[in-house]
């Protein structure tokens, strides 16, 4: 199998919009099938986009986020997620469109 791009995206209230995050995500080269996604607050201690996300990570996959902040609850929850990735040998990486 070959490694893949696996992307997630999170907005934190009913109100936002995911569109500027997955136009984002398809410009870097993830695809849809790809993709997860929550409409939730941050704080929410069980996301099931991103736990769905990281289940379907494997050894040679890279994660993509258009920004930081959409992945981790705090800085701690950040670093926790991406250490853990590291030792799962996933890779990381996060992009944001340039204008």
């Amino acid at each position: 199998m070959s490694a893949r791009l696996i992307s997630y995206a999170r907005v934190s209230t009913l109100e936002q919009e995911l569109h500027l995050q997955l136009d984002a995500l398809k410009a870097a080269g993830c695809k849809k099938q790809l993709t997860f996604t929550d409409q939730a607050s941050g704080s929410k201690a069980e996301p099931p986009g991103l736990n769905a996300c990281l289940k379907e990570l494997k050894d040679g996959d890279t994660l993509i986020v258009w920004r930081l902040d959409r992945l981790g609850r705090s800085l701690r929850n950040l670093i926790d997620i991406v250490e853990q990735l590291k030792s799962r040998g996933v890779g990381f990486g996060n992009f944001i469109l340039k204008k």
